[in-house]
């Protein structure tokens, strides 16, 4: 599933396709992904922004917020000729097309309501990108908590966006074991997983994100972050650090993979 780096890149992409192009016509080809797609009519007019909330894409036109998910095998494309799992088409008045694709059908688009609201938006945690959420602040989320620091970093009520790419890479970066239990760390541990996480997603968004099997850019490229894993898929082979044999475990039911060297 795309984390905060694929999603961040697919809006980058989006923006600068769609920045101040006018929507004329929304057309659904199916009545919804794994929530029903609802009326979409209202969406219509410039485009005046295109945003991310966690792993939620927002597209802002005049009268309405297009809110979608990626999914799994969810992508967005500008133009060309009609694909197979393509769900949902924005028109615009240039002539050309924003497409929603998802092979797999685990997406999700729907409006925001008047308010600016949907449940899916609702509780979520702060951006791990926001200056004002530092280690102190994961430190207080944490306090108190048994359940395994990786478990904790991707619970979208702690931090959004840390997928379980990032987790395992910023961890190993910050020399934290992925089992301890999260409220253990103490303040200075708190202060260097939150500048590993900023670290790991700034590098990811740099290069496009990583591309495991299906994503792709709003452009139809891929991310290259996957040639910087240092844990991540690597359990098994040396550590890049000390050369001690990556270990590989499940956690919270996702397989994880850390130095038994490096990281305690």
């Amino acid at each position: 599933m795309p984390e905060l780096p694929e999603v961040e890149t697919v809006r980058a992409g989006l923006e600068g396709l769609l920045k101040d192009a006018v929507i004329v016509r929304v057309e659904p080809h199916r009545s919804g992904l794994r929530r029903p797609f609802g009326d979409l009519s209202a969406l219509s007019g410039p485009v005046r922004a295109v945003r991310r909330r966690a792993k939620y894409l927002l597209i802002d036109a005049a009268k309405a917020t297009l809110l979608s998910h990626l999914g799994m095998t969810g992508s967005w494309r500008i133009g060309d000729a009609p694909r197979a799992h393509d769900h949902l088409t924005l028109h615009l008045a240039d002539g050309r097309r924003a497409v929603f694709n998802d092979p797999r059908r685990f997406g999700l688009a729907a409006l925001l309501d008047a308010a600016g609201h949907h449940p899916v938006l609702a509780g979520l945690g702060p951006e791990p990108l926001d200056p004002a959420w530092d280690g102190a602040a994961l430190r207080v989320a944490l306090r108190g908590r048994k359940a395994a620091i990786k478990a904790m970093i991707m619970d979208q009520r702690i931090v959004v966006g840390v997928g379980n790419i990032y987790a395992q890479e910023a961890l190993f970066r910050s020399s934290i074991r992925p089992q301890r239990p999260a409220g253990r760390l103490d303040l200075a541990a708190c202060h260097r997983l939150v500048a590993a996480i900023k670290t790991v997603l700034n590098e990811a968004i740099s290069v496009g994100g990583s591309t495991i099997s299906d994503f792709v850019h709003a452009g139809g490229g891929t991310g290259l972050f996957q040639h910087r894993f240092q844990v991540y898929d690597r359990g098994g082979q040396p550590c890049v650090i000390c050369g001690a044999a990556l270990r590989r475990t499940a956690i919270a039911g996702r397989t994880t993979c850390w130095c038994p060297r490096c990281q305690r």
